[in-house]
């Protein structure tokens, strides 16, 4: 049922002749549980609930449901845990509806709002135990993305189902990866080394889907996944090419990654699965995307050398943000050699008199800072 409105009922969220329709509904269809594909307020879902006298679930609630049922690492199910308690919290007292009846004297309180006090109490234990333990998953992910910091990074983003995960398999040729053809298969990030020819390797890594008024629960919760798109190099956005309303769906991937502060990231758009599209309909949709999205590609995961223009693409990029440079600096400065060891990709280091003279990958800030630290940087254009 749809409702045209200039803002939702406060109480209600429907009006009350939409309410009496649904009513109807109900005794028609012997329906046992209403769904919304909204996020309600704690007072909506009740008021609803005592209307109908049946069971609401809001969109939040339902994502969260689907989360749980993909959870598979510890990590994963703590994340939806904590979404699915900080969604429970404000809406606790809706749960026991059913004590309300037992009311305490002066000095006394009901079993009804002891009950619910006690919950409450257990709740904010569970979700401050359950962030720390989150915040160290996340500090470990630091000092791993540490250990890999001079290599290239790119992460694969999109909505849901689009097939960033087949993408992973394929490029890394590693079986092992988990793909399915269902909503949130991947809940955890899982990153591989992608060898991309001419001696070039690049990290890349997959990231749970986004969907359509993601619930902000689960943005919160996932943050520490999400890093992943925060500390990467390059983004590849993900579109399912055979969808009717993929444009929809590249627009609600972009708000998300603005709202993580990402959006001016260099980003690759990626066309997959163009081997469900008959010849014709592909080659219109390549003469309509091109003109105003140049930097893109149209790849198959399936489809036998359907990656070989995102590989070429990847290639290109990483020669783009991570040229070869030969650096000069003092024998003396270790301090100087540590940072670009820390910060680059070295490919060759010798001595020559009192320097050392070095080849290495950098990007645009790295460079930089070492030439304000005293080192000599010049751009070889012979190895890039």
């Amino acid at each position: 049922m749809t409702q045209f409105l200039e803002r939702p009922n406060p109480g209600t969220y429907l009006g009350k002749g939409k309410l009496d329709e649904l009513g109807e509904a109900i005794a028609r269809e012997q329906a046992t549980l209403l769904v919304f594909d909204d996020e309600l307020t704690p007072a909506q879902a009740r008021n609803i609930e005592e209307i109908t006298g049946r069971r609401v679930m809001d969109r939040a609630e339902l994502i969260l449901d689907i989360f749980a049922t993909r959870a598979r690492t510890s990590e994963a199910r703590m994340q939806v845990e904590l979404a699915q308690l900080e969604y429970m919290l404000p809406r606790l007292t809706r749960m026991w509806t059913h004590l309300e009846k037992f009311r305490g004297g002066i000095g006394m309180r009901g079993p009804g709002e002891t009950q619910l006090e006690t919950d409450r109490r257990l709740i904010g234990n569970r979700i401050r135990v359950l962030r720390d333990r989150l915040a160290d998953v996340q500090k470990s992910r630091v000092v791993q993305r540490h250990g890999r910091r001079a290599a290239f990074g790119v992460a694969l983003v999109g909505y849901t189902n689009v097939g960033k995960s087949s993408i992973l398999r394929a490029l890394a040729a590693d079986a092992n990866i988990f793909v399915e053809n269902r909503l949130f298969a991947t809940l955890d990030p899982l990153t591989r080394s992608v060898d991309l020819g001419d001696g070039r390797h690049v990290l890349l890594s997959d990231t749970v889907g986004f969907i359509r008024k993601l619930p902000h629960h689960l943005v919160a919760s996932f943050r520490a996944t999400l890093e992943e798109v925060r500390e990467a190099d390059l983004l590849l956005h993900v579109l399912d090419a055979s969808h009717p309303t993929w444009e929809e769906q590249r627009r609600v991937v972009d708000g998300v990654l603005a709202e993580l502060g990402v959006q001016e990231k260099p980003t690759l758009n990626v066309f997959n699965k163009i081997d469900k599209l008959p010849p014709a309909e592909l080659a219109a949709l390549q003469d309509r995307v091109r003109p105003v999205m140049p930097n893109v590609v149209f790849v198959s995961a399936t489809a036998e050398d359907g990656l070989e223009p995102l590989r070429r693409a990847l290639l290109a990029a990483e020669r783009k943000e991570r040229p070869v440079s030969c650096v000069r600096l003092p024998l003396s400065d270790g301090k100087l050699l540590a940072d670009l060891h820390q910060h680059g990709e070295v490919l060759d280091q010798r001595a020559v008199g009192d320097e050392w003279v070095i080849t290495a990958r950098l990007d645009p800030a790295t460079a930089g800072r070492l030439v304000r630290l005293g080192a000599t940087v010049r751009a070889d254009k012979a190895l890039s």
